[in-house]
């Protein structure tokens, strides 16, 4: 599967009460298992007006069915094509 970073304008999430982000963890997830195993929620940052997810899917059209179902928004879906960290550096003066 792919990995994809979903930012969804959804406004005032970052002033829900945990119970509510729970409440739409559980509709997220509920979606989810309806979709079956071609699309995983990895994990999601709170920002002011946005959440950032992470997805592992077979493609951006089972987000999109994901955030239609859901009723959350997929403003912009892009996919991860590699990754970095701060070890990265001493990986690549190492390879030199």
């Amino acid at each position: 599967m792919r990995k994809f970073i979903i930012e969804r304008d959804i406004a005032g999430i970052g002033g829900k009460t945990g119970s509510e982000l729970r409440a739409a963890a559980q509709a997220s997830n509920s979606v989810l298992a309806q979709l079956g195993a071609d699309i995983q929620w990895q994990e999601s940052y709170v920002a002011g007006d946005k959440t950032f997810c992470v997805y592992l899917a077979k493609d951006e059209e089972i987000i999109r069915e994901h955030a239609r179902l859901s009723g959350f928004p997929a403003n912009v879906i892009t996919e991860v094509r590699r990754m970095i960290d701060p070890t990265t550096a001493a990986v690549a003066r190492l390879r030199r």
